[in-house]
């Protein structure tokens, strides 16, 4: 069973040593995927290993075909940089090598634990935030709606014991720019699919958005990251689609 872990990066310097020390014990290769990083990743990421390519940035998605197409193992781990293995994670993928590798499913989902100035978060739709992280190459595929694509697989998953944890924004300012991103991509993905955005509309999803993160997701227990959080969420939600809207007005008749 042969692992490749793949790490996508884009000016990651302050990462990237960590989360290939986490996996470095097991991984039989590590691939990165750079977009021109102007810090030291790079130099960094050569300590770990000499398969590091480049790829212009056309968007997530594109981005983690690209990275599988490099690796060579028939099975893939995708970590993020900001992203660490927990030594209890590590063991359950070592303990697969020793199963029969043909009766294996073709792909494990794993619980990820974030934490949020200086807090982990375990409410707030946060956790347990599973994700399908360990993938047979050859029947994976990417789906999803930006900037929110995921690995998926054509078979059957189990989940693995362990976690990974997710040492995300360091700050609000940073928080908000990767807030902003986002909604930016998810409003064009919505505006692809042809999506039309009405007053009533925006009110709707920007309250429906905290109160199911607040309340219905029990955010209230992450004590004042919990409230930033909720409120983040929907006014992430609000320029989504206030972002749709606002194309929208522009591609309207200008009046005389």
């Amino acid at each position: 069973m042969k692992i490749s872990v793949k790490i996508n990066v884009f000016n990651e310097a302050h990462n990237i040593a960590a989360a290939c020390e986490s996996v470095a014990a097991w991984a039989d290769e590590i691939v990165i995927c750079d977009s021109a990083s102007t810090d030291d990743t790079v130099a960094i990421a050569r300590r770990y290993t000499d398969k590091i390519y480049q790829r212009e940035f056309r968007g997530y998605k594109d981005k983690h075909e690209y990275s599988d197409s490099l690796t060579t193992g028939d099975w893939i781990f995708w970590l993020d940089a900001d992203e660490r293995v927990t030594p209890e994670l590590a063991a359950a993928i070592q303990a697969l090598r020793q199963r029969d590798e043909a009766a294996l499913p073709d792909g494990f989902k794993i619980a990820r634990r974030t934490r949020f100035l200086n807090r982990w978060i375990l409410h707030s739709g946060w956790y347990p935030d599973y994700q399908m992280r360990l993938y047979r190459k050859a029947a994976s595929y990417w789906d999803g709606i930006a900037p929110h694509e995921t690995a998926r697989v054509r078979g059957r998953t189990e989940t693995l014991t362990g976690e990974l944890l997710h040492y995300t924004s360091d700050s609000l300012s940073d928080h908000h720019r990767r807030m902003e991103t986002y909604a930016s991509l998810g409003a064009e993905a919505l505006r692809q699919s042809g999506k039309r955005v009405g007053v009533v509309e925006l009110f709707v999803v920007t309250i429906a958005a905290f109160v199911r993160t607040y309340l219905l997701k029990q955010g209230f227990l992450d004590g004042v990251q919990g409230l930033i959080i909720a409120v983040s969420t929907a006014y992430g939600v609000f320029l989504k689609f206030a972002k749709v809207w606002e194309k929208e007005q522009i591609s309207l008749p200008k009046e005389d």
